[in-house]
């Protein structure tokens, strides 16, 4: 039911599961309060149904919020605080998307039980791309879960049998230090540059099955440079911080895809650690590679981060702040 008149717009939404509802609310409403924070709007629970108050577009995409989130609890979806800020973002983008087609569409379960799916538009369709396509590039800034969900769709392909190995690279560059100034043999150096794929892998696989896997040579976890001269088949190949990568490093890495396998590039063009004389190989890449239709490009954005809120108030922030240091410049 709706009423509305020319400055406020009151929709009534009847709920028939009550312990549902609870759930949707959220402990004392935290769910509704949120809500309340993220549109201008007036939440007011009625017996089995919800009164929200607002503005028509408000209205529009809190209503649509919590109607959506209610079908898909009523298939088994467990609600969370967090997932009403993704689906805020996501409908505020785009009011028509179906909600279920990004939050039930599971990647893989990790080992802690934890479903990992998309929670944005860009997430969605970074996952459709490394399903359908053997070469992916996600650029974009850190926190929009580039490389978590790469980590996941190739444990998800290994344990399934689709691929015979993982193997995990990105350069060993890091805000212009040098691997000869580090302690200790090329292990040793290098292990610090790896060590955010092995977080990735151990939240995907347990610590003990991850160490077997490594063992019999099914997950290879490598610097870049180890790269070099070999034919890479029937694998699923991640090159995380490709940002980092020089263009002859990027075209080695590219031409290493053998048969049956798949390779996915990520990186953020924002956080270049080359010196400044040095090109970026993934800027490079995704320019040259732009008209290969085998090819899929996927970009986000902060709309598309998934750690705390914060973190995509920091990078917005950034963005203006390397704009109008530009236009001051010019």
């Amino acid at each position: 039911m709706i009423k509305s008149t020319k400055s406020m717009r009151v929709e009534k939404i009847s709920f028939t599961d009550s312990n549902l509802l609870k759930n949707l609310c959220g402990e004392h409403d935290k769910h509704l309060k949120l809500l309340e924070k993220l549109e201008p709007v007036k939440i007011k629970p009625w017996g089995n149904s919800l009164s929200v108050a607002g503005g028509d577009e408000a209205v529009v995409i809190a209503a649509g919020i919590l109607r959506q989130l209610y079908e898909m609890m009523q298939k088994g979806w467990h609600v969370h605080l967090s997932d009403f800020d993704y689906a805020h973002r996501i409908l505020s983008e785009d009011i028509s998307v179906d909600l279920s087609d990004i939050f039930l569409d599971t990647v893989f379960i990790s080992s802690k039980k934890r479903v990992i799916a998309p929670k944005s538009i860009a997430q969605r369709n970074y996952i459709d791309a490394m399903r359908n396509a053997d070469m992916v590039l996600g650029i974009g800034p850190a926190g929009t879960g580039k490389t978590y969900l790469a980590m996941a769709m190739a444990v998800s392909c290994l344990l399934g049998k689709k691929v015979q190995r993982i193997i995990l690279t990105r350069p060993a560059v890091e805000a212009g230090e040098r691997l000869g100034f580090l302690p200790g043999d090329m292990a040793e150096k290098v292990n610090p540059y790896l060590r955010p794929l092995y977080d990735a892998l151990y939240d995907m696989v347990d610590m003990e099955k991850a160490g077997a896997l490594i063992a019999k040579g099914l997950i290879e976890v490598a610097p870049l440079a180890f790269m070099r001269g070999r034919t890479l088949n029937d694998s699923f190949i991640i090159l995380d911080e490709a940002q980092n990568t020089t263009p002859e490093q990027m075209k080695m890495f590219l031409t290493r895809l053998g048969f049956h396998s798949k390779a996915v590039v990520t990186g953020d063009v924002t956080q270049i650690d080359l010196p400044l004389e040095r090109s970026s190989g993934l800027v490079e890449a995704a320019a040259v590679l732009s008209k290969i239709q085998a090819v899929r490009i996927v970009h986000f954005s902060q709309v598309d981060v998934v750690r705390h809120p914060l973190v995509a108030d920091v990078i917005s922030a950034y963005a203006t702040w390397e704009n109008e240091k530009k236009t001051r410049k010019n």
